[in-house]
């Protein structure tokens, strides 16, 4: 028992790490000129054929076409919100600051669920979850110090932009997912994780065609070096990193301890972003009020991942909601 809580704490840590490659890749791809335009485009037309020779070995399309035949508008809008209003702004806000800025602001996402629960739900999860609430205010206080200590105490107006840009992108993302787990819910379909964040994919492709169109007009057809990036995220974050994680979570399923820490790991993301950032882009670490920022988002996950976790072990439906806030 104790070698799987490590595999699969393992394996989370793993996942963080490919998590991380987006941040770190989307400001690559900006930093070195490219349109950030392009690196959502590309991704998310990347992740698709990705995800398709992933598909024979995670049970195949399974009740998805079957599915999508019956709620086209319901899958088209939540896809729409959970990857076209996720990943727009969060790219857009690559160019405001270093990898680390944009992925510890981005952890402001652990508030979306307890916020977004008395909204969505109608039964026994309609609670106000004042514990992770509470944690939440010390990882918005640490995504502000970081922000402070990025722009020297003083935040201008393209600094409100990205916050807000990210603060929109990281409830976006569980909301699409979590409102299409509860269509799911209320039906008769069986979709797993992978069928399910393909056919999202699927349906987000005609938004992405289109700003597709659009960025060849106005912006330029993409280079080398674009795709390049781009199919790098797709790989990293929507196919390896989803896979690892649910693979993760799954091993632990039943275990209060080992599912907290497994949920605990994109804390890491954090300091991964740092260290890649300052190796191959040359950006400098966080100092000062940010790295205090820095501290206080690991700290809060950390305490996050425990109390989700803890909660979460050995209940089917929790663990699924907590593996749909993380994938693609």
């Amino acid at each position: 028992m104790r070698s799987n809580a490590l595999a699969a704490v393992g394996l989370a840590l793993c996942a963080a790490l490919f998590f991380t490659l987006t941040y770190v890749l989307n400001r690559s791809l900006v930093a070195g000129g490219g349109h950030w335009a392009w690196a959502v485009i590309l991704r998310y037309l990347f992740t698709l054929p990705m995800l398709a020779l992933v598909l024979p070995w995670q049970g195949g399309l399974g009740q998805l076409p079957k599915e999508l035949r019956q709620y086209p508008r319901t899958w088209w809008l939540w896809s729409s919100v959970g990857f076209v209003l996720f990943g727009v702004p969060l790219t857009w806000a690559a160019s405001s600051g270093p990898s680390w800025l944009v992925a510890g602001s981005f952890q402001t996402t652990v508030l979306a669920g307890p916020l977004l629960a008395p909204l969505i739900y109608r039964d026994e999860r309609r609670r106000l979850a004042w514990r992770s609430l509470a944690i939440g205010v010390l990882i918005v206080g640490g995504v502000f110090a970081m922000q402070l200590g990025h722009a020297q105490g003083r935040l201008g107006l393209g600094d409100w932009l990205a916050i807000a840009a990210v603060v929109l992108s990281a409830f976006a993302y569980p909301l699409g997912n979590r409102m299409l787990l509860l269509h799911l819910e209320h039906g008769e379909t069986q979709l797993n994780a992978v069928q399910r964040v393909f056919g999202m994919t699927l349906c987000s492709w005609p938004l992405w065609l289109l700003f597709a169109v659009i960025a060849w007009f106005t912006v330029g057809p993409p280079g080398p070096r674009e795709m390049l990036l781009a199919g790098g995220v797709a790989l990293s974050s929507g196919t390896i990193a989803t896979v690892l994680f649910f693979r993760a979570t799954d091993m632990v399923r039943r275990e209060p301890g080992a599912l907290a820490a497994v949920e605990a790991m994109q804390a890491a993301e954090l300091l991964f972003a740092t260290m890649l950032g300052a190796l191959f882009l040359h950006e400098a670490w966080p100092h000062g009020y940010a790295a205090l920022g820095a501290l206080a988002i690991i700290v809060g996950i950390a305490a996050f991942g425990w109390i989700t976790g803890r909660d979460a072990a050995g209940d089917t439906e929790a663990v699924r909601v907590l593996r749909s806030d993380r994938s693609a």
